[in-house]
């Protein structure tokens, strides 16, 4: 019998556009393993340093057959914390912002970009993390702009999906 190809399911979008739902769902459908992007930024100024270690540390030994190895972020203590391993075996989805690059788009089996009306993005945000999130909405919103010119991942995407 023929081994399954293994599959890379990358979902990028705006903050609270409703990609770690929407992940989790088809991770629990599919058996996938779900990395999110949240569990490696490293602080609120970090969406370049997160998209760089789930390239580098995950998804590039993975397209090599190779375990990957990344550190968790520790939000409490707002510093590294324990480490993921990820199987050159598994399949993944990983989702959150700057998911979908130049970089890891090649590397994907199937590219989602999930939409949001901007209020309903907030709402959703501020709902989900509350005061904790409110104070850095704009500096976080900031790093979204200037990443997604440069790499447009929305025009990456395969699909959109409207939530």
């Amino acid at each position: 019998m023929a081994k399954a190809e293994r599959e890379l399911v990358l979902v990028d979008g705006r903050s609270g556009a409703g990609k770690t739902q929407w992940a989790t769902e088809m991770a629990r459908s599919t058996g996938l393993l779900l990395i999110s992007l949240d569990d490696v930024y490293p602080g609120w100024d970090g969406l370049d340093a997160g998209h760089w270690r789930i390239y580098r540390e995950c998804i590039l030994p993975w397209s090599q057959g190779q375990l990957g190895v990344l550190r968790r972020w520790d939000w409490q203590t707002m510093a590294p914390g324990s480490e993921i391993t990820v199987s050159p075996d598994s399949s993944l989805i990983i989702e959150g912002c700057g998911a979908l690059s130049t970089w890891t788009s090649p590397h994907a089996t199937s590219r989602y970009w999930i939409d949001a009306d901007d209020s309903v993005r907030r709402r959703r945000a501020l709902d989900r993390d509350g005061e904790m999130f409110a104070p850095h909405w704009q500096r976080w919103a900031l790093q979204e702009e200037r990443f997604y010119a440069l790499h447009r991942s929305r025009e990456l995407a395969d699909s959109i999906i409207a939530t």
